[in-house]
């Protein structure tokens, strides 16, 4: 296969208790032991067995649970495994997201050094923060996420903050995005808070489609205003969109609307084909079990793929579906008549209040882009 793409859990635990986490209500129900730190053997067949089946590229991401908790030793021996096993031509990529609440000087040497694009969770500014993302003992931890940042940054380490929009977050756009603006970041991503698979908006977390639509329209008005002034920040969620009027591969599965776009292997080395379903009905079997490349042709995963790539016929016949794609599978809820997206309305309502300046944006950017092709001609 040309692109490899790993979604590697090094660690099935974590150091902070966030109350919307996610990851702790899929370890529940999930096959795989969560026992803790991944075994250097594990590791070993994973790295290896990447090279063995990547032509063009790997891309290693690192999540959790919290990675850093599998210590520094624990990348150190990765990247030496990864000397050893790649292949002339091979393009590496590393990613990597944390929490930030381990990360120190060696650390963000080590980051700097070998390339990691480093994912730090921060919920806008401290007050919305520190209303979920709790350390055990129950105190927030935003100031120490806001000196993590600091530390990447003064050591140059390439930085993207993410940001989980809860029902409370979706109140306050304008003090979320002016917060992490602050920083100094310009690359930001806001995702909609999951609510637990057997709970659905029964929770203090939990987001509203009205609200998230209102959020949306918020957020979008503060960001093409900096567009317009030239001060110019990334948010991905508005980006995927205008890649996608451009006729562009968006930047993650949820805005492409397509499933299997990469593998996911928790600590005990258990393979299964989306982060969001971990779970022992989507077990692919351990990476000692098969060729990497052939995880994608199993039964199971062929039936993950096609079942997440089926198109609503709601979301067939809407005028907005280009730039929306129906969102990520693990959002759909089942109707009277079929499964739909649970934000379907919020993106509808968005949409409709964005549209004409998604065009204006994505049609600069075609400018821009036959305007380069043509300098590169002369």
């Amino acid at each position: 296969m040309n692109t490899l793409n790993l979604l590697i859990k090094p660690a099935s635990l974590c150091n902070i208790r966030c109350r919307y986490c996610f990851y702790a209500d899929v370890s529940a129900h999930a096959e795989h032991s969560g026992s803790g730190i991944m075994a250097g053997e594990t590791l070993e067949r994973i790295v290896s067995g990447a090279f063995e089946a990547a032509e063009e590229q790997v891309i290693f991401g690192f999540q959790g649970g919290e990675p850093t908790l599998a210590g520094l030793d624990f990348f150190r021996h990765f990247i030496e495994l990864e000397k050893k096993y790649e292949k002339p031509g091979v393009r590496i990529s590393h990613t990597i997201q944390t929490n930030g609440l381990l990360l120190d000087e060696a650390w963000a040497d080590f980051l700097r050094e070998n390339r990691f694009l480093v994912g730090l969770s921060m919920d806008g500014n401290k007050e919305l923060h520190d209303r979920f993302r709790l350390d055990p003992s129950g105190k927030g931890t935003y100031r120490k996420v806001r000196n993590a940042l600091s530390l990447l940054q003064k050591h140059s380490v390439e930085t993207n903050l993410l940001c989980v929009v809860t029902g409370q977050m979706a109140r306050h756009p304008e003090q979320a995005y002016r917060a992490l603006k602050e920083t100094g970041c310009r690359y930001l991503q806001f995702v909609p808070c999951i609510d637990p698979m057997e709970s659905k908006g029964g929770e203090i977390y939990s987001l509203t489609s009205d609200r998230y639509a209102s959020f949306l329209k918020t957020l979008f008005d503060l960001w093409y205003r900096d567009w317009e002034q030239q001060d110019y920040v990334s948010v991905r969620n508005f980006e995927d969109q205008v890649h996608l009027l451009c006729g562009r591969r968006p930047g993650t599965c949820a805005s492409a609307g397509q499933c299997g776009e990469y593998l996911v292997i928790e600590s005990d080395g258990t393979v299964y084909p989306c982060d969001f379903y971990t779970t022992k009905e989507w077990s692919l079997g351990s990476v000692f079990d098969r060729e990497f490349g052939r995880f994608f042709e199993t039964e199971k995963s062929r039936d993950f793929i096609l079942s997440g790539r089926k198109v609503p016929e709601k979301c067939s016949v809407c005028k907005y579906y280009r730039a929306c794609r129906g969102g990520c599978r693990r959002d759909r809820k089942i109707t009277a008549d079929e499964e739909i997206n649970r934000y379907c309305e919020a993106f509808q309502d968005y949409f409709a209040y964005a549209w004409p300046r998604l065009e204006r944006i994505a049609e600069a950017e075609k400018m821009a882009a036959r305007s380069a092709a043509a300098g590169r001609q002369l």
